[in-house]
């Protein structure tokens, strides 16, 4: 009995292992290549603003690909789709290390993500099909920490392949590393979901059941909230290249190690949320990181147009990403709520909305070439301010939901 326990807890930390690499690769395709913007601007003869074409063309794939796949590896089971969706990433990131334009790129970097997105719901959907209930926590936590390391890691990788290689070569090494995870998954990955025929693939059934969904007042609320956040935060990493090279003079390789210690923070506040969640609910904690982030991206504010000091901008910057690894994961948890049942498919919505928010907050700064300092504190500080004020009109109106969901 013994020997079946360590060879289950064994077959358990290889399936963490193969899921782990999977959700990494989402963050490593978006964060990999930023240090390559110059380049990129360079050999296509393009601004480095319009290159965030690229960003926001991956922000669009992957909310599609997570609303797509949720009702497919339901109907299919999970390891076929995954397989798929691998297959599609390798060919994309080939595609983009062909690309001999920047619209080929754009194209190719969309395909890249409807690729990616099959790793990001098919993680969440494996855990709670092979691990116990009460499992279930800590592997997800195992995961997201996997994903939160992935952005300090990636931006210096791509930096180090810049000093020593074209810029395309970050695309063929993403292409070698999602040939390793097709091996791994389809040697390593057990089939763990039963394929059920009784779930419609139709749009019209897919496109009602999401609407449904997304009428609940309390899924309605805080996806909104979160997804503004994720704006907020994506205003920035599609930005950032653009000013931190031109506008404060940082090498790459300096930019890489800069984003890597913000993303350090990212998953310092994430960490230290949950010994915050053992003192005050999960609805107090966001409210009052809330009112700090609003009065943040204020002083953000008034330096950029003020001052433009280097140094409060880096310091409001990490804290901002601080407070943000405390609002995500909450928020994300409280729209969850109402749901059971379809716990799956709200949560690919919540993916998808907040990466959709991430698509819009990038082609809004895409659209301020010469001027993407200012359009990047705006956007953060219009994205902070409404998910504040979502989260008080909650407070205000919603009163009975505030006791179920533990005010």
């Amino acid at each position: 009995m013994q020997d079946l326990d360590q060879r289950n807890k064994k077959t358990e930390q290889i399936i963490l292992l193969v899921l782990g690499t999977l959700i990494a690769l989402g963050p490593f395709s978006i964060d990999m290549y930023l240090p390559a913007f110059s380049s990129i601007a360079e050999d296509f003869s393009v601004s480095k603003v319009e290159v965030n074409y690229s960003l926001t063309s991956y922000f669009v794939g992957i909310a599609l690909g997570q609303l797509s796949y949720g009702p497919v590896m339901d109907r299919f089971g999970r390891k076929k789709p995954l397989l798929i969706g691998i297959f599609i990433y390798i060919l994309a990131a080939i595609g983009c290390y062909f690309s001999t334009n920047l619209w080929m790129l754009v194209i190719f970097r969309f395909f890249l993500a409807i690729g990616a997105a099959a790793g990001m719901v098919a993680a969440k959907a494996v855990v709670r099909d092979v691990f116990p209930v009460d499992e279930v926590a800590r592997a997800i936590s195992f995961l997201m920490l996997i994903m939160g390391g992935a952005p300090i890691i990636a931006p210096t990788v791509g930096g180090l392949v810049m000093t020593n290689f074209s810029w395309n070569t970050i695309f063929l090494l993403l292409a070698i590393f999602a040939l390793l995870m097709f091996i791994s998954v389809a040697k390593f990955l057990p089939e763990s979901g039963v394929p059920d025929k009784s779930v419609d693939l139709k749009l019209k059934d897919i496109t009602y059941r999401y609407i449904d969904i997304f009428k609940n007042k309390v899924f309605l609320t805080f996806s909104m909230a979160g997804s503004l956040t994720i704006g907020a935060m994506f205003a920035y990493i599609s930005s950032a290249n653009i000013l931190f090279t031109s506008e404060f003079n940082m090498t790459e390789q300096e930019f890489g190690i800069f984003f890597g210690v913000n993303a350090a923070g990212l998953i310092l506040g994430s960490q230290l949320n949950r010994l915050a969640l053992k003192r005050l609910s999960t609805f107090r904690v966001s409210i009052k990181i809330s009112v700090f982030l609003v009065g943040l991206a204020g002083i953000l504010l008034l330096n950029i147009f003020t001052w433009n000091n280097f140094y409060i901008t880096v310091g409001i910057l990490f804290f901002i990403l601080f407070l943000l690894g405390f609002q995500n994961p909450n928020t994300t948890a409280l729209s969850l709520y109402p749901f059971e049942k379809e716990a799956g498919r709200a949560s690919a919505l919540v993916g998808s909305l907040k990466m959709m928010l991430g698509a819009v907050a990038s082609f809004v700064i895409s659209k301020f070439d010469g001027k993407t300092i200012y359009a990047m504190v705006i956007t953060i500080f219009v994205c902070l301010v409404f998910s504040a004020f979502l989260l008080f009109r909650f407070q205000a109106k919603e009163k009975r939901a505030l006791i179920k969901i533990g005010r």
